[in-house]
């Protein structure tokens, strides 16, 4: 993998690698990656991954090799303080609960050589302080700001110019992307990562779905809000007729926006499915990206509806048109009183949040719209359905070398109508990311774990289980969950592909086992998972999002199990819109996209069980259809676990033999 890398990053091509848990990717990237002496960078979907390079695997490879790379990691704008936005809050009258932690922000600030709230453990990272004084995209001013030479993102983005090789998460990394997309001949002032030579994407499976929403818009009640308030405090400064025509203004604009949101919730409940999921795009504990609007703030579960080009009413629409034009308003009238860098910021935010709701109210032919509700939370978002052009323009023919790599990056051969079926488990990632269509040269390599996974684990697929559309199935999910529990004492993982089957298993495990069960949403994820690593017996439930990136290694984890089969949600407005597209190329939508999707997701689940040689255990899927479907049998070929069974009494034959190898 090392050579291959190798090679990439000399010839500027383009490397697809699929690299098994325990091949050592993370290190066979990055070695050739110090040694090329180009400037790489190093995009990850997790931030554990990012911090475990930094601390572990660059350190190993510094003292291997006897050279010191150097190395700079990116962070979102938002995980900083913003020095201006700090002045202006100290100053502030109408800060509320956001009043108590500030003089705490402002003396760290005052001895921070970062900024990185990151710092500030005291503080908690849902405290509304940080939405009044951390910074963003949109409340960036630049060169011109005061505070320039000492702004905490200057020193950053100078630390990362600096540097050799430079780590990003997949969000900061397309944000970034497509905010020099829009900046146009000022890309290069634009975002925050230096001119590079050459990126590499590990857990690359991830980056169709985090490209797709940064080349779209986004718009929420949170980010309105925090518009008016800075305007504000901005207006503040002018004379007292002006600075009372502004709060006039900002008043008239704060009502229009709730009129809006009030019409969009009323009709989010009556497109709303009956099933609320969890929002698969904007999956929990992500790193923050180049700005931040507040979103984490709201309490509940992601209920989430597509908004066509006709599912606004003349009620819905007439409330946008007053909502821009109290917009409009707002940025002519700092357009004529820009007299501060304040007053320019808030003119250029109520530009953009207009031409933002425009492009999500009326969506382009190749972007789809839609509202997520959580609480009194509303946001509308549009997204790009196909990221291949995109992909191409701005990354492929761009960057130089690009490798793309993780322990799930095949699937199940594509096939169908209008294309022919082919050998190569890369062909789906190939047509997502528009590979098929670059005259950049690119090379594939598949790598298999060398864990020893016919000795170490064993694939459950019970038949007798009632089909998935079944009144009585999650109950007898329930039933057959907690034998297995019991079976092998708990250190489980209950992987489940709705929220209502969350909730539901999760009360039923902890009734049928006695065993300490967690439930995503009880407390913090990395809270959790500590409780479930230091517990060694707990059983953990989540949705499938959930787990990824999520490492637990040793007789922690000895049990994966799956309700269904992981099929994206096929009224989801992106799986839609993507569905549609292959439609009109003339090709099966489930067995082009569904199908491969879900394969890609299920191996990631089977690879949470083996992260070291010596680890063991058993994986379940209460899904019938993955072994009576001609298509559960492609996605069985792609799974690491070649051992199966049916039987119940055969996995208690599999344990007890495991068991007894290890016992003293």
């Amino acid at each position: 993998m090392a050579e291959a890398v190798e090679r990439a990053l000399e010839d500027d091509t383009v490397l697809l690698c699929e690299a098994g848990t325990g091949v050592g990717k993370t290190l066979a990237y990055l070695v050739p990656a110090v040694l090329s002496g180009k400037r790489v960078v190093v995009s990850t979907a997790t931030r554990a991954l990012q911090d475990q390079i930094a601390t572990r695997d660059l350190p190993a490879i510094a003292r291997a090799l006897g050279r010191e790379p150097s190395v700079a990691i990116a962070k979102g704008l938002s995980n900083y303080v913003c020095l201006r936005r700090l002045a202006e809050a100290r100053r502030a009258t109408d800060l509320g609960a956001a009043r108590r932690s500030l003089p705490v922000v402002a003396e760290w600030a005052l001895a921070s050589k970062t900024g990185d709230i990151a710092e500030l453990t005291t503080v908690a990272e849902d405290d509304p302080v940080w939405a009044d004084v951390t910074s963003s995209s949109e409340t960036r001013v630049g060169a011109s700001c005061a505070h320039f030479d000492e702004c905490f993102v200057t020193r950053m983005r100078r630390e990362l110019s600096a540097a050799r090789i430079v780590l990003v998460n997949h969000h900061l990394f397309f944000a970034d992307l497509a905010l020099r997309a829009k900046a146009g001949p000022a890309a290069e002032r634009a975002g925050v990562l230096p001119p590079y030579d050459a990126v590499i994407f590990d857990e690359a499976h991830r980056i169709e779905d985090v490209a797709s929403a940064f080349f779209g818009a986004r718009v929420s009640t949170a980010q309105i809000g925090a518009l008016l308030r800075d305007a504000l405090r901005a207006f503040g400064s002018l004379s007292e007729h002006d600075a009372a025509r502004a709060v006039r203004l900002a008043e008239h604009a704060q009502g229009a926006a709730a009129a809006f949101f009030s019409a969009l919730r009323r009709l989010g409940e009556r497109l709303r499915a009956p099933e609320t999921r969890l929002s698969r795009w904007r999956p929990e504990g992500e790193a923050r990206g180049l700005g931040a609007d507040g979103d984490g703030g709201a309490a509940g579960p992601t209920a989430r509806v597509t908004l066509g080009h006709d599912a606004l009413s003349r009620d819905e629409e007439q409330a946008h048109r007053e909502l821009d034009d109290a917009l409009d308003h707002l940025e002519s009238f700092a357009d004529d009183h820009a007299v501060s860098d304040a007053i320019e910021v808030v003119r250029r935010r109520a530009r953009a949040i207009r031409d933002d709701l425009a492009a999500i109210v009326e969506p382009a032919t190749h972007h789809v719209a839609w509202m997520e509700t959580r609480g009194d939370h509303v946001a509308l978002s549009a997204s790009l359905v196909d990221v291949g052009g995109v992909f191409r323009e701005h990354v492929v023919a761009k960057a130089g070398g690009v490798v793309l790599t993780s322990a799930t990056l095949t699937t199940v051969p594509l096939g169908g109508a209008g294309e022919e079926a082919g050998p190569s488990g890369f062909a789906f990632l190939r047509r997502r990311l528009g590979l098929t269509q670059t005259h950049v040269p690119t090379d594939e390599l598949e790598l298999a774990s060398p864990f020893d996974f016919d000795e170490r684990a064993l694939l459950y697929v019970p038949r007798d289980l009632p089909d998935v559309s079944h009144p009585s199935f999650l109950d007898r999910v329930a039933e057959r969950a907690a034998e297995l529990v019991r079976m092998v004492g708990g250190g489980a993982f209950m992987l489940t592909t709705s929220v209502r089957a969350m909730r539901a298993l999760g009360a039923a495990l902890s009734h049928k086992t006695g065993l300490d069960v967690l439930v995503q949403g009880d407390a913090p994820k990395s809270a959790l998972l500590s409780r479930f690593r230091e517990h060694g017996d707990a059983v953990l439930v989540a949705t499938l999002s959930y787990w990824e990136g999520v490492d637990v290694p040793g007789d922690a984890l000895r049990l994966v199990m799956f309700d269904k089969l992981p099929f994206a949600v096929p009224t989801d407005a992106l799986v839609a819109a993507r569905s549609r597209r292959l439609a009109e190329a003339g090709l099966d939508p489930f067995a082009a996209y569904s199908v491969p999707e879900a394969a890609i997701t299920l191996k990631q689940g089977v690879g949470r069980l083996l992260r070291t040689k010596s680890d063991r255990g058993i994986v379940a899927v209460f899904d019938h259809r993955l072994v009576t479907r001609a298509y559960g049998q492609r996605i069985l070929e792609r799974l690491p676990v070649k051992g199966r069974t049916e039987e119940l009494e055969e996995v208690a034959a599999f344990w007890a033999r495991l068991s007894s190898q290890r016992a003293p």
